[in-house]
């Protein structure tokens, strides 16, 4: 079976210059790679705040899922990237508030730093669209 490939953006003019999409959607999988806690303005929001921080991620993703036609129900993995591990806890009390029932599968991994170093986290995200093609 042939799907379509569907690459959906929200704007960030980093896609063009890095040729990277927030999310791609092929048939009922879609995508979702690390998002950073960036706002419409370009800016880092919640500098030194890591819950902050994660629910900005969060709410990039849960908006990249419903233009891929899906949303946060769909998700099946998660993969929560931080700067400092000792800030687990707090990124995963936000996550639980967006996954507590769908409870996806989830890694949790500290990295050195990010390209911007006032990100604290990144998330990435996988999804299959329940009843697709159904």
């Amino acid at each position: 079976m042939v799907y379509d490939r569907e690459l959906i953006s929200n704007g960030n003019p980093m896609e063009a210059v890095v040729g990277f999409s927030r999310a791609v959607r092929v048939g009922p999988y879609v995508c979702i790679g690390g998002t950073a806690p960036v706002g419409p303005d370009g800016k880092t929001v919640g500098v030194g705040d890591v819950a902050l921080q994660t629910r900005q991620c969060l709410e990039i993703i849960k908006a990249a899922l419903e233009s891929a036609g899906a949303g946060l129900g769909d998700v099946v993995r998660t993969r929560v990237i931080l700067t400092d591990i000792t800030h687990w806890k707090a990124a995963i009390e936000v996550r639980k508030e967006y996954f507590r029932d769908v409870r996806p599968v989830d890694t949790i991994m500290a990295v050195d730093r990010f390209v911007n170093p006032d990100w604290l986290v990144e998330i990435e995200a996988d999804a299959v669209i329940a009843g697709w093609g159904d």
